[in-house]
């Protein structure tokens, strides 16, 4: 045997027993503050989480910053008595919206906190500057923002060493939400763009985010309650449930770690829990876009219907991004591991791009997960051991069956630039999006393959990371 060969053998076992070992770590985490069903999930992809299944609400999900960001400032500024905002990062020079005169970040919320309650909660930043933000960079964003303004800000600081509060929610007068994957801020890329994503200099920026009204508005608003009142000790008044505003069916689903709020001692890890039951669930079609893919419990059920599935139409269908800012050997990694279990050859693959030469890349951030065109999810959470077990996420799913499809059709029709409406989806996948994945020369497409394996390891960095700092 070559010593290459030999080198991959011995990686992909390692990194398979490191695996093993989190997983049961785990598992033994959940089990101990009573969560372990969330590795089962239920097959309808509800959670058993703290917020119910509420029907009567009106969803829509925004496709790429450029149609959310002018919703949500256009939200704020219409606000007649609150807007809460939840953040990863913020800056408050951002551009949210680009048309004469530029509004800034600020001076929305600053021109809100006139008439309303403005407050927003950030993560406090990395407290060993090995990521960002640091703690003195989340410091001097929120003075720069609350300046001579009457807007509230808060640093929350109660996470896990090397997680992060990773929402991003906005959230006015208690009967509208934004939820989704994009941050207030420019810090490692622009937030504000749209396909074909090479209109404008700098690192293109695919995203998702949904515009909620309805009963489970309160169930967002209650979340940041809970967090404000924390970190501020300030007690926020009790919420009503908004009236019905739609048909759609809606669960607010959420990562939080056991023990960082004492109003929730065991946490809540019911992002995972819906994954896990819509996934196993699969008849048809798993369609996943997502910055990162390197959670070993995900994979493992993947790689199941990949080796045995569920019909003989059967497809896993994945975009993400070329290079992940971080985790890049771990999606590579895992991708690995359905590439060698794809003796069926169900799973697609693949990353978007500029299609005018020499533009830059597109970095995918949306997480989005569609289940048989029936079962829909959109938030913060990555498929990352940090967004299932570590950070704080939030997440809504539904299972309005039009309301998936649609958004899967718009994304497909994005991606290929085809229109998908109406037609099986079996079919786009074999006779467009497959030879997509093959193509190799001539006029680019914006859906490119993805490779499996990255330069510098296939299977041990992830599950190695995994265990040092995802516990």
């Amino acid at each position: 045997m070559a010593k290459m060969d030999v080198l991959a053998v011995m990686d992909s076992r390692m990194g398979a027993l490191i695996e093993s070992a989190t997983n049961a770590h785990h598992h033994r985490r959940l089990r101990r503050v009573g969560w372990e069903r969330a590795y089962c999930g239920n097959e309808d992809g509800w959670a058993t989480g703290s917020a119910p299944t509420r029907g009567g609400n009106h969803v829509d999900v925004h496709v790429d910053g450029a149609a959310a960001l002018p919703s949500i400032a256009a939200s704020i500024r219409a606000a007649r008595s609150s807007v809460h905002v939840a953040g990863w990062a913020i800056t408050p020079s951002f551009r949210v919206e680009r048309s004469e005169p530029h509004r800034t970040l600020r001076s929305l919320l600053a021109e809100a906190a006139e008439r309303v309650q403005v407050r927003v909660l950030v993560w406090g930043g990395a407290p060993v500057p090995v990521m960002h933000p640091t703690r003195g960079e989340t410091k001097a964003a929120v003075s720069a923002l609350i300046a001579g303004t009457r807007i509230q800000a808060a640093r929350d600081t109660r996470n896990r060493p090397m997680h992060c509060h990773h929402e991003k929610l906005v959230i006015v007068d208690d009967e509208t939400a934004f939820v989704g994957g994009i941050d207030l801020t420019d810090l490692d890329g622009d937030r504000f763009d749209a396909a074909p994503h090479s209109i404008r200099p700098g690192l293109g920026w695919h995203d998702a985010a949904v515009a909620l009204t309805g009963p489970s508005v309160a169930d967002i608003a209650e979340h940041f309650a809970l967090r404000w009142q924390a970190t501020t000790g300030e007690r926020l008044a009790p919420v009503a449930v908004p009236a019905h505003t739609g048909n759609s069916r809606v669960q607010v689903v959420r990562t939080v770690p056991e023990g960082n709020y004492a109003a929730l001692p065991s946490g809540d890890f019911s992002v995972l829990e819906s994954y896990m039951g819509a996934i196993r669930s699969a008849q048809r079609l798993i369609y996943l876009e997502n910055q990162f893919l390197w959670s070993a419990e995900i994979v493992a059920v993947l790689r199941q219907l990949l080796d045995d599935p569920p019909s003989a139409d059967f497809r896993l269908c994945v975009v993400l991004p070329q290079r992940p800012n971080n985790g890049n050997d771990d999606t590579r990694g895992q991708l690995s591991v359905l590439h060698e279990a794809d003796r069926h050859h169900r799973l697609l693959a693949g990353t978007i791009g500029p299609t005018t030469p020499g533009a830059p890349d597109v970095y995918v951030h949306a997480k989005v997960g569609i289940v048989d065109d029936r079962w829909l999810t959109v938030g913060s959470a990555n498929l990352s051991e940090h967004s299932l077990f570590n950070d704080t996420e939030v997440n809504v799913v539904s299972d309005d069956a039009q309301l998936a499809r649609t958004l899967r059709e718009r994304l497909w029709s994005e991606h290929l630039e085809m229109d998908c409406s109406g037609q099986d989806p079996l079919v786009v996948l074999e006779e467009a999006w497959r030879p997509r994945l093959t193509f190799h020369s001539g006029t680019p497409h914006r859906l490119r393959a993805l490779p499996a394996v990255s330069r510098r390891s296939a299977r041990l960095m992830g599950p190695l990371k995994g265990l040092l700092v995802d516990g």
